[in-house]
């Protein structure tokens, strides 16, 4: 999906098209880490970018959705937080090298090629002993789990991410489960990717 087709299902949605709670990995991810300055890359209404601000950290949070940068906006505000939003498309941003302590990316779905170029944006936006967290559907899901996109192109592994950390510590690679409610009141685990990189203290 474009920018404009985000743009549009954010502003169809009423409320929050996702959940105001941080991501379950990220908080298992982040947790006991000092707080410095942060990135989240396709940073959506934000629900990460708030989280990791009343922990303390320094945030700066990108969408290529003005709508979702709104919201997300919105969202900061009501918490009573602060964070630095900026539209751009994550595809093309090019953060400052070794500006960040913690870099999320977080079911950003893309091609192959596109997505090995945001990783490497990532990894070299991590400061030395900085942190690089990627959650994401895993190609699993398609046939063990529940929703995300249906598109096995776009779909992560543990493997492929990891073919893009080139230099990188791999602290966490595996196929995870999480929990997601239904309507009729049941639960189903969806399968993720979850990685988590750090860069070695030079």
């Amino acid at each position: 999906m474009d920018s404009h087709a985000w743009d549009t299902r954010y502003a169809n949605t009423p409320g929050l098209v996702w959940s105001a709670e941080p991501n379950r990995f990220v908080v298992e991810s982040v947790t006991g880490l000092a707080p410095g300055a942060a990135l989240d890359l396709a940073a959506g209404e934000g629900r990460n970018a708030v989280w990791l601000a009343g922990q303390g950290w320094r945030v700066t949070a990108v969408d290529f959705s003005p709508v979702a940068v709104e919201r997300g906006r919105e969202l900061t505000a009501r918490h009573g937080v602060e964070v630095e939003w900026r539209v751009a498309d994550v595809t093309a941003y090019r953060p400052v090298p070794g500006s960040y302590d913690l870099v999320l990316l977080i079911y950003l779905h893309l091609p192959a090629a596109a997505l090995a170029g945001v990783l490497a944006s990532a990894r070299r936006a991590l400061r030395p002993g900085g942190t690089l967290v990627v959650v994401g559907h895993d190609l699993a899901n398609l046939e063990g789990g529940i929703g995300g996109p249906q598109d096995p192109a776009v779909l992560l592994t543990p493997e492929t991410v990891v073919d893009g950390l080139a230099g990188l510590h791999i602290r966490r690679a595996e196929t995870a489960r999480r929990p997601v409610a239904t309507a009729d009141g049941r639960t189903v685990d969806a399968l993720d990717t979850v990685v988590v990189a750090s860069r070695s203290a030079d």
